[in-house]
């Protein structure tokens, strides 16, 4: 079976932005879609949110298993292939995904150590990356390295902000087309 798991960012919610409708466009396509609440979303800890999406991942190990990630949680997704075993994910799809250290420092503890772009590649081949073309948050240059490091596909969104539902974005056409495209 396929299955979704949808990782939202930084003070985000399950429910937040576009994830409902995805969540429901997919079951009209006969795909299971869960967007995971991931803990203390306000004071983010990496090992906690590693070990949300592990413990969804393992419970799944006879399923293929596509991730999907928003801000922060883009970048956990990185990390948690960074680290794991990884045969059952068969595809990744990073939302607005920072790569860098930024201005928020609360997130500092997912990014101060560079990625390990090579074992993330060697690990997972189906690689979109989906940015907003004026990002007031995460800029367009962490897209094009996240993309060019993994062989990834980039699509940038005109005025597309940080593509979450502040930026009036509470369905995102481009990502469902881009899902369905790898599955």
């Amino acid at each position: 079976m396929k299955k979704v798991f949808i990782i939202h960012g930084f003070e985000g919610s399950p429910n937040g932005g576009w994830r409902s409708w995805l969540m429901e466009e997919l079951s009209k396509h006969n795909i299971y879609a869960c967007a995971l609440s991931m803990p203390k979303p306000d004071e983010p800890i990496l090992s906690e949110w590693l070990e949300e999406i592990d413990r969804h991942v393992k419970i799944n190990l006879n399923d293929d298993i596509y991730l999907i990630g928003h801000s922060l949680g883009s970048t956990t997704i990185l990390r948690y292939i960074e680290k794991n075993n990884c045969e059952n994910i068969k595809g990744i799809i990073l939302v607005s995904g920072p790569c860098n250290i930024n201005d928020n420092k609360k997130i500092d503890e997912f990014l101060k150590e560079k990625f390990n772009w090579s074992l993330i590649k060697n690990k997972i081949s189906q690689v979109i990356v989906i940015h907003g073309d004026n990002n007031p948050f995460v800029p367009v240059s962490d897209a094009q390295e996240i993309a060019k490091k993994l062989n990834g596909e980039l699509m940038l969104i005109s005025n597309g902000q940080h593509l979450n539902g502040s930026a009036g974005f509470t369905e995102l056409p481009q990502l469902l087309s881009a899902l369905l495209k790898i599955i």
